[in-house]
């Protein structure tokens, strides 16, 4: 079927379609991560480490989840061989499959005490297969919106996709919220923690069928070269630079992602007195916050560029820092200021280079940057913050952050000398 066949079949496809599919992708993407991370501190240690000490326990736990981000890279290399073979729209939809078959048998495992040592080693193995399917599910959606935004909207447009990160985390929180509340800590051990991970897959069921009607629309414009999956040396050996500096860009923002969301809930239940409902009630606020400053951060980029955003949620960032002791007394002033912070820094942090690749290379490059961004600035955050915690203090905890804020400095002025 060539591009205009295509394009004639699918013309009842609106751009408000568009827009729907994209957020709901991403949020279905970001509540399957915010389950299990939330899972991480509240669950895991207890479920599948209780051999351990809790801290000990957290901190394998925290370990176990890093493993996705390193299994997005190598899904990528697969995937790209695999849309050879099926195209985009199979490709996509093997990897969703791979993520709610894995996220299913995490809600169905039993724990240490039905298999011993066998549980955390099974749930280890589920967590790489989630990455896989996380990894493959790179569907270029957001290249071909951020191509479609009009002239002075780009960064409204680009941040369309962000969106999903803050909702699919309220969406987590509030889920994990009842359930605790409902449940005595026995029930909720037992089997209510499971409920949330059977949620993952049927909402990955919709966002599918969405997913594939969008994926066969050509709504911005000729797509074929944007989305082409370009040879991995041709693509290292051109792009390389970009590669890197797409990396570093987003660390500041990565970074936070988990140092608002995990990190506080495994602080308070290991070092505080702090309720866990209430905890969650300052995250939803701020991740109700965090919509917002989404939002604004696509203004104030079409407005000021994006490189100001970023210089501005990064000074903000340093901020931040000065108040992470206030978790241990008055957690609402952190949190709230965290993710109002997140908001901003994630809104554009991601949008910023793809326009620096080459064409051809768009599409791969993109998506290998944002997995290699991923493993640096997110996947140890959790585990990072909480062994400085533990062994320093939280004014320790604050240098994972800071040393994002740096990186992500470091990586604007090259990008602005460029």
């Amino acid at each position: 079927m060539t591009t205009t066949e295509a394009n004639a079949q699918h013309s009842d496809v609106t751009f408000d379609d568009v827009i729907i599919t994209v957020v709901m992708a991403r949020v279905t993407d970001f509540f399957g991560f915010f389950v299990y991370a939330i899972a991480s501190a509240l669950v895991f240690p207890a479920v599948f480490f209780p051999h351990l000490d809790p801290m000990m326990g957290t901190l394998w736990s925290f370990a176990l989840f890093s493993l996705a981000f390193l299994a997005r890279p190598i899904a990528s290399l697969l995937g790209r061989r695999l849309q050879l073979v099926i195209g985009r729209a199979g490709k996509v939809t093997v990897a969703l499959m791979i993520l709610g078959v894995s996220t299913v048998a995490i809600g169905l495992l039993p724990g240490y005490e039905a298999w011993g040592i066998g549980a955390p080693i099974a749930l280890a193995a589920l967590r790489f297969m989630q990455g896989l399917g996380l990894g493959g599910a790179w569907d270029g959606i957001t290249l071909q919106l951020k191509a479609a935004a009009p002239k002075g909207q780009s960064g409204l447009y680009s941040m369309v996709p962000q969106i999903g990160g803050p909702v699919g985390f309220c969406v987590a929180a509030a889920l994990f919220y009842v359930l605790t509340g409902f449940l005595s800590e026995e029930e909720f051990l037992t089997y209510g923690w499971r409920f949330a991970f059977f949620a993952v897959m049927a909402v990955n069921v919709v966002s599918l069928f969405a997913r594939l009607r969008l994926l066969s629309t050509n709504f911005a414009g000729d797509d074929e070269v944007v989305l082409r999956s370009a040879p991995l040396g041709e693509l290292m050996s051109q792009e390389w630079r970009t590669i890197v500096l797409s990396a570093l860009l987003p660390l500041a923002s990565y970074a936070l992602f988990h140092m608002v969301t995990v990190f506080p809930l495994s602080y308070s239940l290991l070092f505080t007195e702090s309720n866990l409902s209430s905890i969650l009630l300052l995250q939803l606020a701020g991740g109700t916050l965090a919509i917002v400053t989404v939002i604004l951060s696509g203004v104030l980029a079409d407005k000021f560029g994006r490189p100001v955003v970023l210089w501005i949620s990064s000074a903000l960032i340093l901020l931040l820092c000065l108040s992470i002791g206030t978790l241990e007394r008055a957690p609402a002033i952190y949190i709230i200021l965290g993710f109002v912070v997140l908001g901003l820094a994630y809104g554009q942090s991601s949008a910023i280079v793809p326009d620096r690749f080459k064409p051809q290379y768009r599409y791969s490059g993109a998506a290998m940057a944002t997995n290699l961004s991923w493993i640096l600035g997110a996947a140890f955050a959790p585990l990072c913050g909480l062994v400085l915690a533990w062994t320093f203090g939280l004014w320790a905890a604050a240098l994972y952050l800071l040393s994002g804020v740096i990186v992500t400095a470091v990586a604007l002025v090259l990008l602005q000398r460029q």
